[in-house]
């Protein structure tokens, strides 16, 4: 422990290969010292008999490896968590961005964490609300789930992003409206432009949304290892305010695809046989560690909700990151760039949206006694709207039945009303379902087929 060594074989990028070590550890950390007096940190990403993969955390540019020296210090990645944390804005190796000062951490914390033990894992159970419309009523968020956002370049996902953040909220009592419980954000950016940053920075601040969130930020120049560790600190952040404080966090990670590309460059560097589109063979266990993380333990008040977003490369669903994030999490929400072109925000496309645990999340007492009917009977409406037009388009319209017209004209009014959301639009539940009643309006009471009789009578406008 604490051994220097002055033994660097090879420096291939962000990789300092060390030579005849001993008693060294996975994931240790380490402090490289050059000639000039200068330290920088890594940690060790491979160990074999005598050899250890050093991953550095800064350039790696400038170690002479004749003068420069190894000392590795026996534990792994630590970071300093509390409570003062919320309200500040982090770089990806969880230091103070700006003029702030360095936090007083309560306890150390060891960044890798651990799965929760499946024993005491609680299922996820209650309603997460988004403001959103196309979110809350179709791809309903449960507290404790993991659910991405399959988005592309070029899509408003940022916008998207930053909305959620300011509007996300748990409610006690959704019925009366009641929000009592502790509420956190913990926000993660990964390789974005300095613009980008500004912008989350701003929309955070501007909207007081920053007093209960946590902003970690890693730019696209900084260094790449940042990009693997910032996911991984953002969560154990995550995982402290919501087990050991009580409160219930959401998690946004953006963008999932900076920091698979990082994983690839490091594999690239390791030499290691690519798999799938260059991807390591490993992808999939690595996201998984990620994913994994969110979740609610027995007994324990708080919660961990995931919301990953990922832009899919030529909008391929079927490439490697889109496609084993399916495989992991509990659903998918897709922007759709048809909707996007149409001018519709947010462009989500709820056909292939899902969200797998909706059913343990809505009904009576946690949205409302008519939530299930209504998306069920909106998913019916909107398909068939869908492939009424592509009809028309082939047909004419003309060659369309009455209902084939009623459903056309309701799946217009889908898109422009229902999906269509101001970027400071916050919608209640009950808002979101009301408006849904609104749109059933415009087709004959008999396609209503996916509604009980009761719900139609209590909810269903007079005039319709």
């Amino acid at each position: 422990m604490n051994t220097q060594y002055k033994t660097i074989r090879e420096v291939a990028g962000p990789l300092v290969v060390v030579k005849d070590v001993k008693d060294v550890c996975y994931e240790e950390m380490v402090e490289v010292e050059l000639g000039n007096g200068a330290r920088r940190r890594g940690r060790v990403l491979e160990v074999s008999t005598d050899t250890a993969v050093v991953q550095m955390f800064e350039s790696s540019s400038g170690i002479d490896v004749t003068n420069a020296s190894v000392r590795f210090l026996g534990k792994t990645m630590q970071l300093g968590v509390s409570e003062d944390m919320l309200g500040r804005v982090f770089n990806g190796a969880a230091l103070p961005k700006g003029d702030m000062p360095a936090i007083i951490p309560e306890k150390y914390v060891d960044i890798n964490g651990a799965p929760i033990n499946p024993f005491s894992r609680d299922f996820p159970d209650d309603f997460f609300q988004t403001g959103i419309s196309a979110i809350d009523v179709l791809s309903t968020l449960v507290r404790g789930q993991k659910l991405p956002i399959f988005s592309g370049a070029g899509l408003p996902h940022s916008e998207l992003a930053a909305q959620i953040a300011r509007q996300a909220k748990v409610v006690k009592d959704n019925l009366k409206g009641n929000d009592k419980e502790k509420f956190a954000i913990v926000f993660g950016a990964m390789g974005v432009t300095f613009e980008e940053a500004e912008f989350f920075i701003n929309e955070f601040k501007n909207t007081g949304a920053i007093d209960r969130s946590v902003l970690f930020v890693n730019l696209a120049d900084d260094p790449v290892v940042e990009r693997i560790t910032l996911p991984r600190i953002a969560l154990s952040t995550a995982e402290y305010l919501a087990f050991e404080k009580g409160m219930h966090v959401l998690v946004i990670l953006t963008d999932l695809t900076n920091y698979c590309e990082a994983l690839r460059e490091i594999s690239a560097a390791r030499k290691e046989i690519p798999g799938r589109r260059g991807y390591p063979g490993y992808l999939y266990t690595d996201l998984a560690s990620l994913y994994e993380r969110a979740g609610r333990i027995k007994g324990r008040t708080g919660s961990v909700t995931q919301i990953p977003i990922l832009t899919m490369p030529e909008d391929d669903k079927t490439h490697p990151i889109p496609d084993l994030t399916g495989y992991i999490t509990e659903g998918q929400i897709y922007v759709s760039r048809e909707l996007h072109r149409k001018g519709i925000y947010p462009p989500i496309d709820i056909l292939p949206s899902l969200s797998r645990l909706m059913s343990k999340g809505i009904g009576e007492g946690k949205t409302r006694e008519d939530h299930s009917g209504v998306a069920n009977q909106l998913f019916a409406a909107y398909a068939n709207g869908k492939q009424a037009k592509e009809l028309s388009v082939i047909l004419g319209e003309s060659a369309l039945s009455e209902a084939e017209r009623a459903y056309v004209k309701f799946a217009d009014a889908f898109e422009n009303r229902f999906v269509r959301q101001g970027k400071h639009e916050d919608r209640s539940i009950q808002e979101s379902l009301n408006l849904a009643w609104e749109l059933f309006a415009l087709l004959p009471k008999d396609e209503l087929k996916r509604l009980k009789p009761e719900m139609i009578e209590k909810y269903l406008p007079k005039n319709a």
